[in-house]
């Protein structure tokens, strides 16, 4: 689903002769290929359809979805159905580390500022600060969260993980807090990043009080559900500086339109839903479907299942 041909899809050739593979880049390919299928590939987000063509499903044993949140194509028949579903769960977790580690830095060491001096040719002195000892809090522990732990942690950074449910785990993380709270526990946070998936409980979790409560010096990124974040109270935490600024990755509404006002926003860094793409992770992501082809085909149990009713994979 979403592909056109073979070529967009690396190493797709290896799957094996016995396997015949048919392209949905859009519904009406979608609504004629989906009877007798009994695999779906979500190879991007191009749109998938798969709710209005659910009754086509005829033989469907399987989804493997090529993304982390698994959103865009959950729903009720879909989850209360014997099919499993599958993620990129893994693929994308160093990227979007290394891009929050980034952003972190951009922050401390003022490099928007920077740029912005060096274009009108302004040459004044300033110091900067140190993340070395500064206190984040991550919002979501799973695979991605566990790795932008690790980053900050190798830097210096005392990390805080919050979960929907409080306990310990053998993660980077060890004791992880209670998204109820929320509010007490960032209070003192320098970094607060959201990196859930998208569920019920997490819609606009990031709010007018969420942002109220931040400290004025502190700094807000999302790479997670654009839906985990009230835009307009965000917006106006920035414009009334009740924080220092943000970064947002993923948005309510996407592409984010030209017109929204987060583009002005003061101190925000608006980015189109990339901080887990790099070079190169068609290929790995390719190499994860068709290792669990195999596994599919073996009859072994398949790596990366969702419970389709939390929305994630919960942990091994």
């Amino acid at each position: 689903s979403g592909a056109r041909s073979i070529l967009e899809i690396p190493q797709l050739d290896r799957a094996g002769p016995d396997l015949h593979i048919e392209f949905a880049p859009g519904p009406a390919e979608l609504a004629q290929h989906l009877p007798g299928t009994d695999i779906l590939l979500g190879w991007n987000f191009r749109g998938c359809p798969l709710a209005d063509n659910w009754h086509a499903a005829d033989s469907l044993k399987w989804i493997h979805w090529c993304g982390a949140g698994v959103d865009g194509v959950l729903f009720a028949e879909l989850i209360h159905s014997d099919v499993a579903l599958t993620n990129a769960r893994g693929i994308f977790d160093r990227a979007i580390a290394e891009y929050v580690l980034t952003l972190i830095l951009a922050q401390a060491k003022h490099l928007p500022l920077t740029v912005e001096q060096q274009q009108r040719r302004y040459w004044k002195h300033r110091v900067t600060g140190q993340i070395t000892g500064t206190k984040a809090i991550v919002f979501g522990v799973g695979s991605i969260g566990q790795e932008i732990a690790a980053l900050l942690q190798a830097v210096g950074v005392e990390v805080t993980g919050v979960a929907r449910t409080a306990r310990d785990t053998p993660t980077v993380f060890g004791k992880v807090s209670s998204a109820d709270d929320a509010i007490r526990l960032i209070r003192d946070a320098d970094w607060v990043v959201g990196c859930m998936p998208h569920t019920p409980a997490t819609a606009n979790l990031f709010n007018e009080p969420f942002f109220t409560a931040m400290k004025p010096s502190a700094f807000f990124i999302n790479v997670g559900r654009g839906s985990a974040v009230d835009e307009a109270a965000l917006l106006a935490a920035l414009e009334t500086q009740e924080i220092a600024g943000a970064a947002l990755d993923v948005f309510q509404s996407e592409p984010l339109d030209k017109q929204h006002p987060l583009w002005g926003a003061p101190n925000l860094i608006v980015s189109p839903h990339m901080s887990g793409d790099y070079l190169g992770h068609e290929a790995d992501l390719a190499n994860q479907f068709l290792t669990n082809l195999q596994r599919f085909r073996a009859g072994l149990p398949l790596k990366n299942v969702v419970n389709k009713a939390l929305g994630y994979v919960q942990a091994d």
